[in-house]
């Protein structure tokens, strides 16, 4: 009988294929990009083989050397690779959400929690720092959302700070290739616990995402409201 392939097996030519496809958009967003990264891991590999000559023990060096270069090259990938996604997706609806989902840590992101037809929303993260309020849009425009969702949700947070957090390019506001680091400095106001129940009392309130005025597009659905509870 065959044997079936191991889950090893089976993830990794995903994850080559996954490389090759970052690979051929990080070519195209930017030609300089791999070339970078290919120096990057030679000087790696150079330094700790010179390191290896001086200390007389190159046997042990050029192993070393491999590794290290390997590690610094995918270091290297990984960071412009990402600076590559932030480009392509700034200036688009929804940037801001596609980088809270992705954020590493305790963070519980819902999106377009407010919004107006102009496509301006408002996502609310809550984690570790409390409740971040994150606004994509005009400053003169996200400015009214943001304040009429912050006063909507301040009974249910009770003491738990809220921030509030507009991206994009007007004076004032955080680019959206820098919301994740600013997140970051954020302080640490409550334990894992607390974002759990704040999430909780959050989550059951209403919605309260704005319906564009005027006709609707065609092939466009009503969303569906709460099914009624049977007593």
């Amino acid at each position: 009988m065959s044997k079936k392939p191991t889950d090893g097996a089976q993830e990794s030519p995903g994850r080559l294929k996954q490389i090759r496809m970052v690979a051929q958009v990080l070519r195209q967003a930017d030609p300089k990009a791999l070339p970078i990264v290919f120096a990057s891991a030679i000087g790696a590999l150079v330094v700790v083989i010179l390191i290896g000559l001086l200390i007389g023990q190159l046997w042990f060096f050029i192993p070393l050397g491999i590794l290290a270069a390997f590690a610094v090259g995918m270091i290297v990938f990984g960071q412009l690779a990402q600076r590559a996604q932030y480009k392509v997706i700034a200036g688009q609806p929804g940037a801001a959400a596609a980088i809270l989902k992705n954020m590493r840590g305790n963070w519980s992101v819902t999106e377009a929690v407010s919004g107006n037809r102009n496509l301006d929303m408002v996502h609310r993260a809550v984690g570790r720092p409390g409740v971040v309020l994150v606004s994509e849009g005009p400053r003169s425009r996200v400015g009214p959302l943001l304040g009429a969702e912050k006063k909507r949700i301040s009974r249910a947070a009770q003491q738990v700070p809220i921030y509030d957090v507009q991206v994009g390019d007007d004076e004032g506001q955080v680019p959206v290739d820098k919301l994740q680091r600013h997140l970051m400095k954020l302080p640490r106001n409550l334990t894992k616990g607390q974002v759990a129940e704040l999430n909780d009392r959050l989550q059951a309130l209403p919605r309260s995402m704005q319906m564009p005025k005027g006709p609707m597009p065609r092939g466009a659905k009503m969303p569906k409201g709460p099914k009624p509870k049977l007593r």
